[in-house]
This record gives structure tokens, sequence and C-alpha cells, in this order.
């Protein structure tokens, strides 16, 4: 039997984070699973090669063709969750972008109760980069206080505070204005933990009012009017990159 030439094989977790479907990371978890199949054939190593026109299969639905690479930006209003359903029946982020947008997933999550920037690709490596703490990537926050916030509380959130997951990574933040009776407070971190920037507040005795992300890394949320979504520049793209270790995109 002819074998297919060795550049038109590629590695397998790679085609899958190529086609939107995970990152590498992840995908190597659903290869060791068995929740993959090529040319109906559970894939059984991690590094495997394929060929390029093989059938792939997630859980038994095929995989098609990659479709454009897709970055936006979206202004999440409150009372959206950041998933693709929901058992509960609350509205979802995928519910304020058009149809032919359904095969991105966003980079991150933002909680149901606060609003902002969240961005979205169907790049399943840079998703999976850019959420990963290790990259650093600068995400900056303003928040409502109920009362006057103090110097003292934002020394302690820029050194860093003990969470019961353990203490914060050093952080920028700074009074940015009034807010009723509270003031509004800008924090910039590099992390993202489950209700980081909550957590951080309550433990220096500052429950929030209201919670909006303004950006994340080269992306502001600028003028964008709630509920409404953007593409993203291309200097914002490259600097996503630049940022997550990865080569400059095909915007083929």
């Amino acid at each position: 039997m002819d074998l297919p030439p060795e550049d038109d094989l590629i590695r397998l977790n790679k085609l899958l984070a190529t086609l939107g479907v995970e990152s590498r990371r992840h995908a190597e978890e659903m290869i060791i699973a068995g929740r993959i199949t090529v040319d109906g054939v559970t894939a059984t190593e991690k590094g495997q090669k394929v060929r390029r026109g093989a059938v792939i299969k997630v859980d038994g639905v095929e995989v098609g063709p990659p479709p454009p690479p897709a970055w936006l930006a979206l202004h999440k209003p409150k009372g959206y969750v950041s998933t693709k359903e929901d058992t509960r029946d609350r509205p979802i982020v995928m519910d304020l972008l058009p149809p032919e947008l359904s095969h991105v997933h966003s980079i991150g999550r933002l909680d149901g109760d606060v609003s902002g920037l969240l961005l979205f690709t169907n790049q399943g490596e840079l998703t999976h980069r850019l959420a990963h703490p290790s990259y650093g990537v600068e995400k900056v926050y303003h928040a409502a206080t109920r009362r006057r916030f103090s110097e003292d509380a934002a020394r302690r959130l820029a050194h860093g505070v003990d969470l019961n997951d353990g203490p914060t990574a050093p952080a920028k933040c700074r009074v940015v204005g009034r807010e009723g009776s509270g003031s509004l407070v800008e924090l910039i971190i590099h992390e993202g933990r489950k209700h980081q920037v909550k957590r951080m507040f309550e433990a220096v005795g500052y429950p929030l009012a209201e919670l909006r992300r303004v950006a994340v890394g080269p992306v502001s949320l600028g003028d964008l009017e709630r509920g409404r979504w953007r593409h993203l520049t291309d200097a914002e793209v490259d600097e996503l990159y630049r940022m997550a270790g990865l080569p400059q995109p095909s915007r083929e």
C-alpha cells in the first residue's frame, strides 16, 4: 500500500486545534479518552499523524473542513452566560452573534452578572494560550464599590491578597471616579481564576455593586454598544498572537 507523502500528514492534535475543536492539550485528552476516530478507526496515540483529507469524528460527529478564521469582540450585557448552551434556559452570549458565526467560542468567560469585553475565535490553540495565566495577558476591569474605596485597600490589591485558592499576583489598582456613594476602581490583573475580581475586592472589605471588563490585552471595549460585536482589527489580532507566542495567522 502506498503511504501518503510526509508533507501531506499532520499531527492529529494540531489538526483538531486548526479545526477549532479544541486546543492541542485538550485534543490529546480527547484522543486518550477514545473520543476521536480517523477514517472510522479510534485514535489511540497522542502523537498520531493523519492525512489532511481524513474523515475525523468527535463523539461520532464528523468535523468538517475548517471555516475561515474569525476573531471577534463582544460587549456582553449582564444576565448572559458565557456558554454555548445552558440547561437552566438562561440567555447565552451566542444569542448575540449571527448564525454564520456559530463556530466561534469565547476566550475565557465572564460571570452572568458581569458585563463588558468578551473575545471570541475559532482558533483553538490561541484560545488555550490566551486563557492560560502563564502567558500573562492583561485584563482591565472597572469595579463599582458600594462605599468609598480607600488607598489602603488599593495598596493591598496591588500587592496581592490571600484567597482560598492561594495568593493573587501583584496587580495595578487605582480609583478612576465616583459611582453614587461609592467609587469606580480600575483593576488590572494577569490571572483568570473563577470569580477572582469579586473575591479580591471582598478580601479587602469591598463587595461590588457592578463589575465590567473594559480591555483584554490590546483589545479595548471602547464605544462598542452593549450587546453589539465587531471583528478585531489586523493589528489587534497580530498582537494577541504575539502575546500568545504563536506565529502570525493566515487570514484565509
